[in-house]
């Protein structure tokens, strides 16, 4: 099952990557740009066919994808494809324009480039992939919510605590068969009765119970629970406890000493986009922790620090925690629920990540764009003529530069996927 939840994930990180690349391959076409390639992945060409103008094709490793449109770099300032720029960088652009230029090959090629496309096409052709995993998101967070639902604490009993947790028996366990039996033990409480009224009064759900014997005194109490179908009253002397021990405050309150049994229960489609909203806050606000995440990732792996559970995890990473999750001793339903719920939140982060504005991500050529946009409006305003495209192909340092970082992220992330891993809890 670790293996089969292993190789899920690959596939569905592998279509997720192969959709994203649709979604910017669909408009591009649909709005006559030539479009010479789509593959998914990186290294040697392992199979393709080609239709039309496109080939189609995978490629050994699996882990990205890209479509070749051509023309993505215009002409250089003075409409030529040779710059007079000199040194390393300028030697670089050029040869990007110059293999930008050798694209162009049949009559009519020149009104089928990128950079002659509109503004507001260029937005819809680099958004288009983010936008198909945003989709996928969102498709894959609503089958989990409203088709199998979220962990929720039931009022049925999943374990009985012995005995009233001290510091010295921190689980209750009763340790050399001292201290004080809880009121769960005392009265007989049992794995899977369903608790259904606390001293005479409904309970509907867990925190209102866990409320209830909160604000109970220690002493006896009626507890009524449905046993094999039936219902039975029973008496509790309850006991009371250092909130602190249960990470609460350091105050005394009620203890029965019983856990729930979490279920999943279906969310109303109405209520999607208001989870999807909440999780997408919390994931901008990770990506936007990750530079520092990464520098205590960094020392983690390379020392004997203690990794962070909330921090980067690598595609090595997300595989043995899927693995893990197929492999649970679980009902189908939540390993199910989990794993669709990892698909989704890989998606949801692949959407935030693209749209960064910096080269070669997405973001970057939609900054572009926009910068362009607002150019040729400035000089529409003035009387000015049109300024023509933004030369992307000067950003290509920047580019470079990003693209080794986020290689260099990578394999330290690898790394500590491999000496220090995540498990699932």
């Amino acid at each position: 099952m670790t293996l089969i939840g292993i190789l899920a994930l690959v596939v569905a990180l592998v279509i997720s990557i192969a959709l994203h690349e649709v979604g910017h391959m669909v408009p591009a076409k649909k709005f006559g740009v030539k479009v010479t390639q789509y593959m998914v992945g990186f290294g040697p060409t392992i199979w393709s066919t080609k239709k039309g103008d496109t080939e189609y094709g995978a490629k050994a490793v699996l882990l990205g994808g890209y479509i070749r449109m051509i023309g993505m770099f215009p002409p250089g300032p003075d409409g030529k494809i040779k710059a007079s720029s000199t040194g390393r960088l300028g030697t670089l652009i050029e040869q990007a324009r110059e293999e930008s230029a050798a694209e162009i090959m049949e009559p009519g090629d020149e009104k089928r480039t990128f950079y002659n496309l509109s503004v507001p096409k260029k937005l819809v052709v680099m958004l288009g992939g983010p936008t198909m995993n945003l989709l996928i998101a969102l498709v894959l967070f609503t089958v989990v919510f409203a088709g199998f639902g979220t962990p929720t604490p039931s009022t049925t009993v999943s374990t009985v605590t012995a005995c009233v947790p001290t510091a010295a028996d921190p689980e209750g366990t009763c340790v050399a068969g001292s201290g004080t039996p809880t009121g769960a033990a005392a009265a007989g409480l049992q794995t899977g009765d369903q608790i259904v009224a606390w001293d005479a009064v409904p309970v509907s759900d867990w925190p209102i119970l866990s409320q209830a014997i909160r604000d109970s005194q220690p002493g006896n109490h009626e507890v009524t629970v449905v046993r094999d179908g039936r219902e039975i009253t029973l008496e509790v002397p309850l006991t009371s406890i250092d909130g602190a021990m249960l990470g609460d405050a350091a105050q005394t309150r009620g203890f029965l000493g019983v856990s729930p049994v979490v279920e999943l229960e279906p969310l109303s489609i109405s209520a999607v986009p208001g989870e999807m909203w909440d999780i997408s806050v919390r994931s901008g606000q990770a990506l936007l922790s990750f530079p520092a995440k990464m520098v205590g990732l960094t020392e983690a792996a390379f020392t004997d620090q203690a990794r962070d559970p909330e921090g980067p995890v690598g595609v090595v990473g997300v595989s043995r925690i899927s693995g893990e999750v197929a492999a649970a001793d679980a009902p189908p339903s939540w390993r199910i629920a989990q794993f669709l719920a990892i698909v989704a939140s890989l998606n949801l982060f692949l959407f935030l990540f693209n749209l960064l504005p910096v080269l070669p991500l997405d973001g970057g050529h939609v900054a572009g764009a926009l910068y362009e946009g607002g150019r040729r409006q400035v000089a529409r305003f003035r009387g000015r003529p049109d300024p023509g495209p933004v030369d992307v192909a000067r950003m290509l340092p920047v580019a470079y530069t990003v693209a080794l970082v986020l290689v260099a992220m990578s394999v330290i992330i690898l790394w500590a996927d491999i000496v220090k891993p995540i498990r699932l809890g």
